[in-house]
């Protein structure tokens, strides 16, 4: 099969002065690397990872322009010339593996506030971002040029730091799309009005940035091909600028993207809810328009989307950003013919985006190893190592004179990591599951609506279980005696966790957890209310379950919004539009004190305390489910008190946590055995 699969995706391409070897673009995305406003070597490692696992063309993060632009903690300070050596160490890591790479350069403008640069916010007009609140100061003729100038300067730097070209960010969350888009650029002056006007800012950055870096390198403009917002950037308006920007002959390409990164964020970074090739019209219709090289972008997470995204003349490169932070050898594998074993991206959002919005490292559930390649790994005991994207480990390993035999109890995301590193790493495993089946409650959570990606985390998985010779037995309980009998070298226990109920549900028969109407053991009906006490998928998606049976759903939290861990991961806004849509409504700052039956039992009567005024009162249900806190199925744990071998705990069996816990601590156990 090998590249040949692939007419398009694998053929080089010419951007500019720059050869790109296949059209696979690591687009520029944040990744909260920076230390002190400079590039660090967790930088240089992470994209060098992506060029050894074959993109055609790697494009940075954000270089800040100008010190009025900080609107987040770790942000790359460009106009600082102390980041010069952090470029040259990034370039240098990438150019080794024969990639291309490229620097986003951007202004944030009124997407910001002056938390961290205690400055007043520049923008085209005093108008205030809906998720910061801030009212902006409104840029003066003078410092337009200033900010002019901060591009040139950084430009400048970055060709004196080796990159082979830079990319505007003039999309999602820029200064420059601020004037671009009539909804925030009020002007009247030379740079409000037509949009000739309020292009103007960006031509003029076009020359400042194509006369510091030069004829030798690349210069590319990202375009927002439609904002999403009353009064905002239509497709017809980017399409006009578009052809503004290819008039001036001083760019190489366009790149795209939809939405406005703090009112419409959502469709930035979709999660699985939307649809892959989403926001391709966007690429297409610019494409149409131009003769210069166009990117698309929107969710493409396999090389089969990317390649028709290509043939179907949407685009001429494709950016594949979570597709390679779960898997850096996307592209290798797909060339390889080897596409079936890429980890491909859930597009949960949780270790990515969610750590983001968290102010930590950007991160990924898939890829224990994502912001973490400038750890060196320990030697692996297997015949062919890890491949380059490998996962992690995190203290060097003595050699061991043997490889052991290790019994992984537990099938879901901890004990399938467990026993694939475990098995990548030389030793003979075997993973006992007593379901008929692996997944554990990653099944569960892919069975409801808009979820069954979040299954992709299990398949992937045990296919590298698979792969390394690991014996998978389903339908097998390990007790206590078997695992003893077997004397292995070590046990790793991932055996999960429990139901729960809450402290006053007393045993009632109509009170029951989310496990048991997904495991099937329950099937509420008629006025249904569900318990939120996790704030994140459990309770809205088995409420849109019910709803979809024809249950009257009612969700209630303790928390100021139902899900709200969902906002992170950017599930937030999509769950509401459904959950409005299946008539499922939502009660806020609420905390059940007790129930009690009613109606021979065909009933729940709640006393329900508003814990914000005090106020005390009951509700009747014909059902209540809740989503609540497990216990740790640890039953095992305390039968091998003792045993002659090692026994390890990782997941839920330690304590009940999310499935980035269960991944990395199933890989740091498989690393250290």
């Amino acid at each position: 099969m090998g590249s040949g699969r692939y007419r398009y995706l694998f053929s080089p391409l010419r951007v500019g002065p720059v050869v790109v070897r296949n059209r696979i673009v690591f687009s520029a995305h944040l990744t909260n690397y920076a230390a002190e406003g400079l590039p660090s070597e967790q930088h240089a490692e992470y994209y060098a990872a992506r060029a050894a696992g074959g993109a055609g063309l790697i494009i940075t993060e954000e270089h800040s322009t100008h010190p009025t632009d900080w609107p987040y903690e770790k942000l790359i300070h460009g106009f600082h010339r102390a980041v010069i050596p952090g470029y040259r160490r990034i370039t240098e890591a990438v150019h080794a593996h024969d990639v291309p790479i490229f620097a986003q350069l951007n202004h944030n403008g009124g997407q910001a506030s002056g938390m961290y640069s205690r400055l007043p916010v520049w923008a085209p007009s005093p108008v205030p971002d809906p998720m910061f609140r801030e009212v902006p100061k409104a840029l003066e003729v003078h410092e337009i040029a200033e900010v002019v100038a901060g591009y040139g300067t950084v430009a400048g730097h970055c060709a004196e730091g080796g990159f082979d070209g830079v990319e505007l960010q003039c999309s999602h969350s820029s200064i420059v799309r601020g004037f671009l888009s009539p909804a925030t650029n009020l002007r009247t002056d030379a740079y409000g009005g037509p949009m000739v006007n309020r292009a103007r800012i960006l031509l003029e950055i076009i020359d400042a940035v194509r006369e510091a870096i030069g004829p030798t390198r690349a210069l590319g403009v990202r375009l927002c091909g439609d904002e999403l917002i009353e009064g905002g950037t239509t497709i017809e308006e980017a399409v006009e600028t578009a052809k503004l920007v290819e008039a001036t002959g001083k760019v190489d390409y366009i790149n795209t993207s939809i939405g406005v990164a703090t009112a419409t964020l959502y469709l930035i970074e979709a999660s699985m809810a939307i649809p892959p090739g989403y926001a391709l019209f966007i690429a297409n219709a610019i494409r149409e328009a131009v003769r210069l090289p166009v990117v698309g972008v929107g969710r493409i997470k396999d090389p089969v989307q990317a390649e028709r995204a290509l043939a179907e003349g949407h685009c001429d490169l494709v950016g594949v950003v979570r597709g390679q932070i779960a898997d850096p050898d996307f592209a290798a594998k797909a060339r390889a013919g080897h596409a079936g074993e890429i980890r491909t991206c859930l597009s949960c959002n949780q270790e990515c985006v969610g750590r983001m919005g968290l102010n930590r490292w950007l991160g990924c559930i898939e890829n224990p190893r994502a912001g973490r390649e400038s750890v060196p790994l320990p030697v692996s005991r297997g015949s062919g190592g890890l491949p380059p994207g490998g996962v992690w480990g995190l203290h060097p390993q003595k050699t061991q004179p043997r490889p052991k035999r290790v019994l992984v109890v537990g099938g879901g995301p901890a004990g399938l990591q467990a026993a694939s590193t475990a098995a990548q790493r030389g030793h003979h495993v075997t993973l006992f599951e007593r379901g008929p089946g692996t997944g554990g409650q990653v099944a569960l959570a892919a069975s409801v609506p808009s979820r069954a990606e979040f299954l992709d985390v299990v398949r992937n998985l045990l296919a590298e279980c698979q792969r390394y010779g690991v014996d998978v037995k389903t339908g097998a309980e390990a007790t206590a005696d078997l695992l003893r009998a077997e004397s292995p070298d070590a046990v790793v226990l991932a055996t999960g966790a429990r139901p729960q109920p809450p402290h006053w549900a007393g045993g009632l028969a109509r009170v029951v957890d989310v496990r048991d109407v997904l495991e099937g053991r329950a099937a509420p009906t008629g006025e249904v209310l569900v318990l939120d006490d996790l704030g994140f998928h459990q309770a809205t998606s088995v409420a849109e379950l019910l709803a979809d049976r024809g249950a009257a759903v009612t969700l209630s939290t303790s928390g100021m919004v139902v899900g709200q861990d969902l906002g992170i991961t950017l599930d937030l806004e999509t769950f509401n539009v459904r959950a409005d849509a299946k008539g499922i409504r939502q009660l806020t700052d609420e905390v059940v004190l007790g129930a009690s039956e009613v109606d021979s039992g065909t009933s729940v009567v709640l006393q329900i305390l508003k814990h914000t005024t005090g106020v005390t009162g009951e509700r009747r249900y014909d059902w209540v489910v809740c989503a609540t806190h497990q216990a740790p199925e640890d039953e095992l744990w305390h039968a091998l008190k003792g045993a002659p071998f090692p026994v390890h705990r990782v997941g839920d069996c330690l304590t009940p946590r999310r499935a980035h816990a269960a991944v990395v601590e199933g890989h740091r156990v498989g690393v250290s055995l």
